[in-house]
């Protein structure tokens, strides 16, 4: 039987790559890798993540723009700047900023 693992970062935190100059609010965790076999073969192989481990969809930014990534829980630290994060999407999902996660807003059910 497989082992179940536990996400380290949770829905609202503020989290930065450990290798590239990025961070982000996590929006959503997938408990292992849940993306295109194309998408996971476009990374060097060198630096190519386990497969069997979280996986968090970010609004990110950088120093020139916002977009959504989708990065392994190995590659993640947390963010401990108190900076809040300029993606535009952010208020849709997110209210105020607090210790260095963001409150999720109520989402309706069907």
């Amino acid at each position: 039987m497989p082992e179940t693992r536990n996400a380290k970062f949770a829905i609202g935190q503020v989290v930065r790559h450990r290798i590239f100059p990025f961070r982000g609010v996590i929006f959503d965790v997938d408990p292992e890798f849940a993306n295109t076999e194309e998408w996971y073969r476009a990374i060097p192989a060198e630096m190519r993540p386990r497969k069997d481990q979280p996986f968090y969809h970010l609004l990110a930014e950088n120093a020139e723009t916002e977009y959504v990534a989708y990065v392994s829980e190995q590659n993640l630290l947390p963010d401990e700047s108190g900076v809040p994060v300029r993606h535009p999407q952010l208020r849709e999902y997110f209210g105020a900023l607090f210790d260095g996660r963001y409150e999720p807003k109520p989402r309706a059910s069907h």
